[in-house]
């Protein structure tokens, strides 16, 4: 081989590699991707436990994840809360230590199949219409975050 064929090999080689590096995914990092979706409340024929003054005053509010995990924590904190305190208590929390179902959507406040709240006994607290919260979950190696603000609850139509 030439020289100039030499060249012109090593410089395909490098915009090869830089073509890979640049727009493909090869040396990516992976990532959870979260989505989050508002949905109207519909109160329960059969009503469980849940007092009057307990009726959620904000729509719904449903996660999915751009794929199935084994989820370790599920955490729910107000961004003003996140702002002012480094340490910020949740409103809801999750955790689970080894028997988690791999899950790709759940409800806020619903129980999480194989996990717990961190606090044994706490209910998550209701959401509150116009308000900013940050969801933070985790899994074995993988952390994702994703900022939400709900909608005020419409009246019933009669």
């Amino acid at each position: 081989m030439t020289k100039k064929q030499l060249w012109l090999l090593a410089v395909a080689v490098v915009l090869l590699c830089g073509y890979a590096y640049y727009f493909t995914d090869w040396f990516a990092s992976e990532t959870i991707q979260i989505v989050h979706t508002l949905r109207p409340y519909v109160p329960s024929k059969r009503p469980r436990g849940r007092g009057i003054d307990e009726n959620p005053t904000a729509n719904t509010v449903s996660f999915g994840l751009n794929r199935k995990c084994l989820l370790t924590e599920v955490k729910v904190i107000p961004v003003s809360d996140l702002a002012t305190n480094k340490y910020a208590h949740p409103i809801w929390h999750l955790v689970s230590e080894s028997n988690s179902v791999p899950t790709k959507a759940f409800v806020y406040g619903m129980n999480i199949q194989g996990m717990h709240p961190k606090v044994p006994g706490a209910r998550p607290d209701l959401l509150q219409p116009g308000i900013a919260y940050r969801l933070l979950i985790a899994t074995s190696d993988l952390k994702g975050e994703h900022e939400f603000k709900t909608t005020p609850r419409a009246a019933p139509r009669k």
